[in-house]
């Protein structure tokens, strides 16, 4: 195998990751992670919900129909 192609060369960090990296709360992730396929779809379903709600109600305050 080439030198170029090793997987051993150690890499320094992308600064563009870095920089995102200080704003992302890693402990909702986890949290996230440790919940079952299922669960995690019901709480999508529960977000899609509010939103959609949200939505009804702002066509309904600017007088749209639905």
């Amino acid at each position: 195998m080439s030198e170029a192609l090793s997987l051993d060369i150690p890499r320094s960090p992308d600064p563009v990751i870095e920089a995102y990296k200080k704003d992302v709360d890693r402990t909702l992730i986890r949290e996230n992670l440790k919940k079952s396929h299922e669960e995690r779809v019901l709480a999508l379903e529960s977000t899609l919900e509010v939103v959609l709600e949200v939505r009804r109600v702002g066509r309904a305050l600017r007088g749209e129909q639905e």
